[in-house]
């Protein structure tokens, strides 16, 4: 069983729920958003989280922005002004995936179909079409590449970090479905999750996947993986991206651009597993790709629990950038770009 982490439920002025991942895996709880707002709370607080599960959370949330100007019975002119400014607020939600934006900008350019003066009914109609499309799209997306990630995964272990399964995305994941693929084709070998601190989405989300689909999978202590790549067991590192810039550079989860020197370090091949979505062309390299900084208290209180004492400060980027000399290969939809080099990403993506 996939697990979901977003649906829509009925039609134009329906309701989008989010599986609260910020409560897993202890408990299985579905969070209704009918306005803005809560899913903005929700996309910064991580109860949906991932870069194509954001975008499609930010799109679906459109919809929510005209269903609002539609209850404040708002003309057609304010009601798009209202749809525009709710979005604007959507994509800024967090700052580092690419997705959101891009799914956000993405619904607004299908207002441009309709004639002047559209109600905010139709209006809520055309951006919940799109918003579907946008879902549809990622499911189908995510299992191309767990085909062509599975494809390319050398024998041995398969060690991951954060989650990039179907709890990140609208279908089967990114980098968790070539590895889920490999294991529904009959291939068997250890799968291995760092806990990713400090929020263990590894340990909390990752394993909760894998335990879902009957795969068993052992965690360990970011700080073990070195320990562990040194052992052989492990065949290959695969991981997801938030943001990747034109020449391979990868922004995920932090802890990644340390995990790749360590694989580098041992010859083990590093794999990024990323939709077309998540590339940003405009950006040279990973030098531009912003970096969200995040509360002390997750590191100094992680889940709630003091780590350490009153007084002390915390260093909490969300995530680092793994140049792309360290990346083995990209694995998107369209295929497999190796070796990561900017002509080479233009070649499989087209300009």
């Amino acid at each position: 069983m996939t697990p979901v982490a977003l649906r829509w439920s009925g039609d134009a002025a329906g309701t989008l729920e989010l599986l609260d991942q910020t409560l897993l895996p202890g408990r299985v709880s579905w969070l209704a958003c009918r306005d803005v707002p809560v899913v903005i709370e929700a996309i910064r607080s991580l109860r949906v989280r991932g870069a194509p599960a954001i975008g499609i959370a930010g799109a679906y949330g459109t919809v929510l922005a005209a269903a609002e100007a539609t209850r404040l019975q708002l003309a057609p002119a304010p009601a798009l002004a209202h749809v525009q400014a709710r979005a604007a607020e959507l994509a800024t939600a967090r700052p580092t995936a690419v997705n959101l934006r891009w799914a956000v900008a993405r619904c607004l350019r299908a207002l441009d179909a309709l004639p002047a003066g559209a109600p905010a009914a139709a209006l809520a109609t055309t951006l919940l079409a799109t918003a579907r499309e946008i879902h549809a799209e990622d499911e189908r997306l995510c299992a191309a590449m767990g085909r062509h990630g599975a494809a390319v995964l050398p024998p041995g272990g398969v060690l991951t970090h954060c989650n990039t399964g179907g709890l990140a995305t609208g279908g089967v994941g990114t980098a968790l479905a070539a590895i889920t693929t490999a294991w529904d084709q009959g291939r068997r070998f250890e799968v291995f999750a760092d806990e990713t601190r400090p929020l263990l989405q590894g340990a909390r989300l990752t394993a909760w996947e894998l335990v879902q689909r009957g795969i068993p999978v052992t965690v360990l202590c970011d700080g073990a993986a070195a320990a562990l790549l040194a052992t052989g067991r492990v065949g290959s590192c695969i991981v997801g991206a938030d943001r990747i810039a034109a020449n391979g550079d990868a922004a995920n989860k932090i802890g990644t651009y340390g995990l790749a020197l360590v694989a580098a370090a041992h010859g083990i091949p590093f794999f990024v597993a990323a939709p077309s979505s998540t590339f940003d062309l405009t950006l040279a390299t990973g030098a531009g790709i912003p970096i969200e900084e995040r509360a002390a208290a997750e590191v100094l209180a992680p889940l709630g629990v003091p780590a350490a004492p009153a007084g002390a400060r915390a260093y909490n980027p969300a995530f680092d950038v793994t140049p792309a000399h360290l990346i083995r290969g990209l694995i998107t939809e369209h295929g497999v770009i190796s070796p990561v080099t900017a002509a080479e990403i233009l070649q499989v993506l087209g300009p």
